[in-house]
């Protein structure tokens, strides 16, 4: 603040003017900032977003594929023999249209490398509906 003091006449009269240099100094580094960082605000990404698809009119099959403790696979109910039944029927579901939805259920004894393979099976076969069900045993 800046401090005027003048004289008019017989009387000492006390002036105060307000200093505004600052002020607008600070005002224009803010417009400035402001004119600066606007662009990046409203630069846009551009992303393909899915749209909305309505349900298939048909519904996929669902497969139970459940692996027991000691390493045994069945197929909807029906016992697989061995590793190249397993991937002979995954290859036929892959080639379904549409391609069904695989549940695998494993035991809660069941070693890991069996349920692997599975999977690693079912990645072979180019199937893409895999879900892992019966978890609700491991939460106990």
């Amino acid at each position: 603040m800046a401090i005027n003091l003048r004289e008019h006449g017989n009387e000492d009269e006390l002036m105060v003017d307000i200093n505004t240099t600052p002020l607008i100094d600070v005002m224009l580094v803010l417009l400035i900032m402001l004119i600066i960082t606007i662009p990046v605000q409203t630069h846009a990404v551009k992303l393909d977003m899915p749209r909305n698809q309505k349900p298939p009119l048909v519904q996929p099959a669902v497969v139970d594929l459940v692996i027991t403790a000691d390493g045994a696979i069945s197929w909807n109910g029906i016992p697989v023999a061995d590793r190249a039944a397993l991937e002979r029927d995954m290859r036929d579901a892959a080639s379904a249209d549409p391609q069904p939805e695989i549940h695998v259920a494993a035991d809660r004894q069941t070693k890991y490398a069996y349920v692997a393979m599975v999977l690693a099976e079912a990645q072979r076969a180019k199937l893409i509906k895999i879900g892992i069900v019966a978890n609700q045993q491991y939460m106990e």
